[in-house]
């Protein structure tokens, strides 16, 4: 009987995998099979936990703004932010998931953001850099989901989604460009990239080759590869950094016909100094388990964005 039940959910697994390979549109959980859903599960944590998770660093300089325009626009680029953590956790929720136990009582540790959102930013510079380069890996993260999803209500929500993550991106570059003008603020902006770049780079995950999981690209939840859409990130951070004269440690090869990284990657980093060891090169082994570990902040970042749920619920007890 086990074996017919095995043989049964591979045969409605192949079934469903040659309909999404024809255009089929998965709406409900009565689409899914028991793969399907878990990987949904899973991508859609991943997006919720970094849209979210993306706020408490912008937080801690936006009050740094060098005028009242930009200041409103970082608070609006928050937002933003918090309302796509939304669209996620809201579908998580019809998908059956406690949203209240894995927004307010799940271990910081076990958060899925991406590295680079637990550290504090230095400077008003930093938050610029900070939407050039995460909100554009961001962009072209959802862009390709848009566009390739099988799962329709994530498909029709991230089309709203898309154009404001859009407007985040050309507000760093905006703010590059103009820190670019002064001497001082150069300086900012070359020490953030030397730290932000790298970081960017491993929002994709591990090298294609090393990938042991496909469910997300055989149930078509996204159309290209890790490499691919670094690749695609990479084709339009490079030529902007090179068009406002910021150097980073990546070229066009044209024999190769793809973008090279000119130091090793990934690379050891000295999580206390900020800084990357690009002539030491490391594994994706060694990097997942950093991710794991978490970064300095990721304790009081997490706990920043559920106090007030927190403390919401003392107040009504002791009421």
């Amino acid at each position: 009987m086990a074996d017919n039940g095995q043989f049964a959910a591979e045969e409605k697994t192949q079934k469903l995998v040659e309909r999404i390979a024809k255009g089929f549109i998965v709406e409900t959980m009565d689409d899914m099979d028991e793969g399907y859903l878990k990987a949904l599960k899973q991508t859609l944590t991943i997006t919720g936990d970094t849209e979210l998770l993306s706020v408490p660093p912008l937080l801690t300089v936006y009050k740094n703004a060098p005028t009242l325009n930009r200041k409103i626009t970082a608070l609006a680029v928050i937002q933003d932010e918090i309302a796509h953590a939304h669209v996620a956790y809201t579908l998580l929720e019809d998908l059956g998931v406690d949203t209240t136990d894995l927004l307010y009582f799940r271990s910081p540790e076990k958060w899925k953001n991406p590295y680079a959102f637990d550290y504090k930013l230095n400077n008003f510079v930093e938050l610029g850099v900070f939407n050039a380069f995460y909100d554009r890996a961001g962009y072209t993260l959802l862009e390709d989901v848009g566009e390739h999803t099988s799962f329709g209500p994530w498909k029709r929500a991230l089309v709203k989604v898309g154009k404001e993550e859009l407007f985040h991106l050309r507000n760093g570059e905006s703010i590059m460009k103009e820190a670019m003008k002064n001497p001082e603020t150069r300086v900012q902006v070359e020490a953030a990239v030397n730290w932000m770049f790298l970081m960017a780079l491993e929002f994709f995950g591990v090298a294609d080759e090393l990938k042991s999981r496909t469910a997300q690209l055989d149930y078509k939840l996204k159309g290209k590869s890790n490499d691919e859409l670094r690749q695609v990130w990479l084709s339009k951070c490079v030529p902007f950094c090179e068009s406002i004269g910021v150097k980073v440690p990546a070229h066009y090869d044209e024999e190769a016909g793809k973008y090279v990284i000119d130091v090793a990657f990934p690379a050891k980093l000295d999580k206390e100094q900020r800084k990357w060891l690009v002539d030491q090169p490391d594994t994706w082994e060694n990097v997942i388990k950093r991710f794991k570990e978490r970064g300095p902040e990721n304790q009081e970042f997490v706990e920043r964005v559920r106090k007030g749920y927190h403390d919401y619920q003392k107040m009504r007890e002791v009421s």
